[in-house]
């Protein structure tokens, strides 16, 4: 922990940022001053402002849940999948990458038919009109899609000696209408039980024994669910390229996966609480997870150390510096398409639009990871051979 902010706080702000923006500490005091925000607000060092609450917050309930809390890519994620290879050159890897584009759909893109249902979450338990339910059809052709934005897939050398391919992907459109559906509805729930809260944080809440909030928590938790039967899937299909590249040489050595945008029961401080990590991923004591860096920066397989100032949280990435618009009017591109080739990465900056995931629009993710030292061990470096953006 960097630092400590308890003046004009009801709970104590916890830091491990070290570069703070303003807009980001003053969505952590708005936190921190809700009354029923529980010990601490935490910010992670990849922390910068978000929707309400800053990305790389992490905090804990008592008795509500707060959508934008948990932001409008429920689940999102990442996965990590250590291969038996211990080698891949160049010549190998472009025909990899060509092979994922014609399997996996990138950005808005989708499949032009639906996906075996079978490959889909069962919606059983969730009432038929509810927005799982409708959104269910059109998340049949979503599922095994990359998405856009700061989405990936990457292939990497180990410092184990292994090359590892990683995802980072979210809910798509099936999050994000849970999110904002339930967002709406509470904002409109506050306002007729004139709540306290103000409406200007962005911080409208559903008490837990409420039906709403029993129906967010189940949306909620099956768009998790959605986001990692994406991931899956489009390993599944990213293995099946490496076959077809490589031959039968290919064989699974280790798979993780974890979540970063989610709500859920834990217990902390012997109190039974809702942990809301936007941004933040799970670092209890032994855990394993994933801290991917900017595009051709290195990446890090982690183990958690269980910190109980953080709620057991670490980052889940670099974070960013500049804004997507503010990255395209500020970077160079001939200096962030020399960064990546100096690094030997297979890339895909091509224009000033592509700008927004250049390495310049994060921060350094090697500090990052200097300011989580009690958050979590290094287990493996990853450096980064290709990478395909959303």
């Amino acid at each position: 922990m960097k630092l400590v902010i308890t003046e004009g706080c009801k709970v104590p702000i916890k830091l491990w940022v070290t570069d703070p923006d303003e807009g980001s500490l003053a969505q952590a005091r708005n936190l921190a001053n809700l009354p029923f925000v529980f010990k601490q607000v935490a910010l992670m060092p990849d922390c910068h402002t978000g929707y309400g609450m800053p990305i790389g917050g992490v905090i804990a309930t008592r008795g509500v849940i707060i959508p934008n809390a948990v932001g409008v890519d429920i689940g999102c994620g990442m996965c990590a999948l250590k291969t038996s290879l211990r080698k891949l050159d160049t010549p190998a890897i472009k025909k990899i990458l060509a092979g994922i584009r014609e399997l996996i759909p990138l950005g808005f893109e989708h499949h032009k038919q639906a996906q075996d249902e079978q490959l889909m979450p069962s919606p059983a338990q969730l009432p038929e009109d509810g927005i799982v339910r409708r959104q269910f059809v059109a998340a049949q052709k979503q599922i095994g899609t990359l998405g856009g934005g700061n989405h990936f897939i990457e292939i990497q050398k180990g410092s184990d000696g292994h090359i590892w391919v990683m995802v980072h992907s979210g809910s798509r459109n099936i999050g994000l209408k849970v999110a904002e559906h339930y967002n709406k509805l509470a904002v409109k729930l506050n306002e007729r039980w004139h709540s306290s809260v103000d409406k200007k944080m962005d911080l409208a809440f559903l008490p837990i024994e409420t039906a709403e909030a029993k129906a967010y928590f189940a949306e909620m938790q099956y768009c998790i669910d959605f986001a990692f039967a994406n991931r899956l899937l489009m390993m599944e299909r990213i293995k099946t390229v490496f076959s077809s590249v490589l031959g039968n040489t290919f064989s699974e050595v280790e798979f993780i996966n974890i979540a970063h945008n989610y709500a859920r029961w834990e217990k902390h401080f012997d109190a039974d609480v809702i942990v809301h990590r936007k941004g933040a991923t799970s670092a209890r004591a032994g855990e394993l997870g994933i801290i991917p860096g900017s595009q051709g920066t290195k990446s890090y397989i982690v183990r958690g150390k269980g910190n109980p100032e953080s709620f057991q949280s670490c980052s889940h990435g670099a974070g960013r510096i500049l804004g997507r618009r503010q990255a395209q009017r500020e970077l160079t591109l001939e200096k962030e398409i020399e960064k990546l080739n100096r690094a030997g990465v297979v890339h895909a900056i091509r224009s000033i639009s592509d700008l927004d995931e250049a390495p310049g629009a994060y921060k350094d993710i090697q500090i990052v990871m200097e300011n989580q030292r009690d958050l979590v061990d290094i287990v493996v470096e990853l450096s980064p051979l290709a990478v395909i953006k959303g």
